[in-house]
C-alpha cells in the first residue's frame, strides 16, 4: 500500500508541475555552448577503448549521459519554442525521380545515393550497402515530410542480395518493414544486443553483431569497423540502452567513406583521424539538435558536426538525416539552410560539402563540385 501511494503522489505531482508550466509558461533552459565544448575536448580518448557495459545497460564511458527524465521530457514540451521563418519551415529536399532505372544504367559504377535521411546506398566493388535503410512511410508513428527515393517494395528489382549497416534501434534507424522486404541471404551489421531481435523479424538474414572496434571482411574484400558514437538506444519491447549504438568506417580499396550513424560531439572523431588517415566521405548527422539544453549530448548542432568532420580530416561531408522527419523543434529543412550559413560565415570551401537531392548519384571515381543554386 505504501508503494501504491507513493507512485500515486509521484503521479500527482507531475500533473501539478505539468499545469503549473502550461498555466505560467515556461522559458526554455539556458545552455552555455563553450562549457559544454570545453568538457568534450577534456574527455580522455583512451575511455573510447574502455569497458561500456555494465548491469545489462551500455553506456558511453569517456562522458556518460545527464539523464533525462519525464519532467526534462515534459518542460521541452511545453516550454517557448524558437521561431523560424517561412523558408526555414518549408525547406525540403529535392527529390530526383526514377531512381531505379538510373540505378541499372550505372553498371560497374562504384557510386553513393541518398535514399533519405539516414538512408545511402552505396556500391562498392560490386557490391550493394545500405545505411540504416528506412524506405517506408513512419518511423513509427511520424510521418515523413519527403518520400525516399525508392520504397522498400523495389529492393529485390535492384540487387540480389545487400550489406546493411545499422547504427541503433531507433525507429527512423531500424525500419522492420525495410529489412524484412531485402532478399533473402543480405547481411545485416548491427551493434551488439540488436542480433536476437532482428532475427525475429520475417525472411532468411545473416545478421552479424559488431562490438565497437570490431570489423567484418565482405566476399570483395571491403571492410568495415564498427566504432563508438555518442548516443542511446530504446525501443519498444527492448528498455533502455539495451543494445548498443555506433558509427562505422568503411575500407575499400581506394576509397574510405565514415557512416556517423546518430551522434552527439564527442572526443571519437580526432581518434578516428588518428586510427585510419585519409577518409574520403564523411555522412554526418545532422538532425534534432533544437533545443540545445536537451539534445546538446546525443545529437551534434551544424558548428559541431562541422567541428567534427574537421577533426575527422575527411574530404567531403554529406549531411544526414535532414528533411524526412520532424523530430526536434527545428523544421526537417532547418539543418541545411543551417549547414549554408555556417559555410558562408566561416568561409569555408563550399565543394567540400556536398548537399544532396535525394536520389542523387555521386559516382566515387568522378570528382563532384558543389551546387551554386540555393544561395551557394
Amino acid at each position: 500500500m505504501r508503494g501504491k501511494a507513493f507512485r500515486e503522489t509521484g503521479a500527482i505531482q507531475i500533473i501539478l508541475l505539468f499545469l503549473f508550466f502550461v498555466m505560467t509558461g515556461c522559458a526554455p533552459k539556458s545552455f552555455d555552448e563553450d562549457i559544454w565544448y570545453q568538457e568534450v575536448r577534456a574527455s580522455d580518448s583512451t575511455l573510447l577503448y574502455a569497458p561500456h557495459r555494465k548491469d545489462g545497460k551500455f553506456f558511453n564511458p569517456w562522458k556518460p549521459a545527464e539523464e533525462k527524465n519525464l519532467l526534462d521530457l515534459i518542460e521541452w514540451k511545453i516550454s517557448k519554442k524558437r521561431e523560424y521563418t517561412p523558408v526555414e519551415e518549408t525547406t525540403l529536399p529535392a527529390v530526383i525521380p526514377n531512381a531505379e532505372e538510373r540505378i541499372a544504367r550505372l553498371i560497374e559504377k562504384d557510386f553513393i545515393m541518398w535514399l533519405g535521411h539516414g538512408s545511402f546506398l552505396i556500391r562498392l566493388k560490386g557490391e550493394f550497402w545500405l545505411t540504416d535503410p528506412i524506405l517506408t512511410e513512419r518511423a513509427l508513428i511520424v510521418k515523413r515530410k519527403s518520400p525516399p527515393a525508392i520504397y522498400a517494395d523495389s529492393l529485390k528489382s535492384i540487387a540480389d542480395t545487400f550489406t546493411v549497416i545499422i547504427s541503433h534501434n531507433h525507429y527512423d534507424h531500424l525500419d522492420q518493414e525495410t529489412i524484412e522486404a531485402l532478399p533473402d541471404q543480405s547481411t545485416i551489421l548491427c551493434p551488439l544486443g540488436l542480433k536476437e531481435y532482428i532475427d525475429g523479424f520475417h525472411g532468411e538474414k545473416n545478421v552479424v553483431e559488431l562490438d565497437w572496434w570490431q570489423e567484418y571482411t565482405s566476399d570483395s574484400g571491403t571492410k568495415i569497423i564498427s566504432l563508438p558514437a555518442q548516443h542511446w538506444s530504446k525501443r519498444a519491447g527492448m528498455g533502455t540502452n539495451k543494445s548498443l549504438w555506433a558509427s562505422y568506417m568503411i575500407l575499400s580499396p581506394g576509397m574510405v567513406i565514415y557512416f556517423g550513424g546518430d551522434s552527439g560531439y564527442f572526443i571519437g572523431y580526432r581518434e578516428f583521424a588518428k586510427k585510419f588517415g585519409k577518409i574520403d566521405y564523411a555522412l554526418m548527422p545532422t538532425t534534432a539538435y533544437h533545443p540545445r539544453w536537451f539534445m546538446y549530448y546525443h545529437h551534434m548542432n551544424i558548428p559541431e558536426a562541422i567541428e567534427a568532420f574537421r577533426e575527422l580530416g575527411a574530404k567531403y561531408f554529406i549531411p544526414t538525416q535532414w528533411g524526412a522527419f520532424h523530430l526536434g523543434d527545428e523544421p526537417p529543412g532547418f539543418p541545411v539552410l543551417d549547414l549554408k550559413r555556417e559555410i558562408k560565415e566561416r568561409q569555408l570551401d563550399p565543394e567540400q560539402f556536398l548537399i544532396m537531392d535525394i536520389g542523387e548519384v555521386i559516382e566515387l571515381s568522378v570528382p563532384r563540385k558543389s551546387k551554386t543554386k540555393n544561395g551557394w
